[in-house]
């Protein structure tokens, strides 16, 4: 949670960019009516740049509702600088070349002129790998161009872990039936999209992604470490130990192997792997199974998985 003396712009300034950046009133309505008289194409670039940004909005405000809060600095003024701040990010991230704003400009252009459009979507040097396609955005053309111009340390981590780790969900994925969307979002959840990594003693990273702990069948390394366990409902700090690997990869294939040997999860497996059940419904299922204490862990567990698909489709 950002402080005000940590915030890049003085309250004056983030004051006046949230009132008048990406701004969808009455008179810009009417405003894009007379362009449209006048100019259609101009208009359409204008519609697509403020579609953009309120969806940019949604995503950031989706991403911080994810990441845990240490409540320690939560009050009216820090959230009111933090929603002033998210307005920045996404104002920034609005309007990228080869962003969203592009690709909407293209298809209501398309839908004006009454024909198809073959100009390809500019792509980023730095392609997202596919593997997160299928719940969103089969088929599209990946690239980040949206997010990784952006300079926001929000925006550019996420995608950044995406990139890390879709290759191992991708591959988990095919032996477990669980789409690798899901997966990514779990790891995300559980580590703080990497900021809460699990740490050795030496505190070099445990690459422990999924926050699972090392019980009696466990054989391999472990780090102990301070965590927080719910019992009847209330929040404890206790030490544990947790499982450590030697890479992300083996993170994956032992998540994978949790998954498809324990019984306890054996129902959620199946059911999101027949493609019975939703985002929601696979999150309750680890719930009613017991990954996490956490009494509200499949609520913080779906708004993850969801932000994970809003963000997918913005990389595209």
């Amino acid at each position: 949670m950002p402080t005000p003396s940590s915030l890049p712009l003085s309250m004056s300034s983030l004051s006046l960019g949230a009132s008048n950046a990406l701004n969808v009133d009455a008179r810009g309505i009417d405003g894009l009516r007379l362009t449209a008289s006048r100019d259609p194409k101009s208009a359409v670039k204008e519609a697509a740049r403020q579609f953009e940004g309120l969806f940019m909005q949604e995503l950031m405000k989706g991403m911080r509702k994810s990441v845990a809060s240490t409540g320690m600095l939560d009050n009216a003024g820090s959230q009111l600088a933090t929603d002033m701040l998210d307005t920045q990010f996404a104002t920034r991230m609005t309007g990228l070349p080869g962003g969203l704003g592009d690709v909407i400009a293209r298809q209501l252009e398309r839908q004006m002129n009454g024909r198809a459009d073959v100009r390809p979507v500019a792509a980023s040097s730095a392609p997202v790998n596919a593997a997160l396609a299928p719940a969103a955005a089969a088929g599209a053309p990946a690239g980040n161009a949206g997010l990784a111009q952006v300079g926001g340390p929000v925006a550019t981590r996420q995608a950044e872990f995406v990139r890390r780790h879709s290759a191992a969900a991708e591959a988990v994925s095919a032996q477990t039936g669980i789409p690798a969307n899901f997966m990514v979002a779990q790891a995300a959840h559980e580590s703080g999209w990497g900021r809460r990594e699990i740490k050795n003693a030496d505190g070099s990273t445990s690459f422990n992604v999924f926050g699972i702990k090392a019980g009696g069948n466990w054989n391999g390394p472990v780090a102990t470490v301070t965590t927080t366990e719910y019992v009847d409902g209330t929040p404890h700090k206790v030490a544990a130990k947790f499982r450590a690997y030697g890479s992300y990869e083996e993170a994956f294939r032992d998540y994978a192997k949790l998954m498809t040997e324990s019984s306890r999860y054996a129902g959620a497996v199946a059911q999101v792997a027949s493609g019975n059940t939703s985002a929601a419904g696979f999150a309750a299922g680890l719930q009613r199974a017991g990954y996490a204490t956490d009494p509200a862990y499949a609520e913080k567990l779906t708004r993850m998985m969801n932000t994970m698909l809003r963000l997918q489709r913005a990389m595209t």
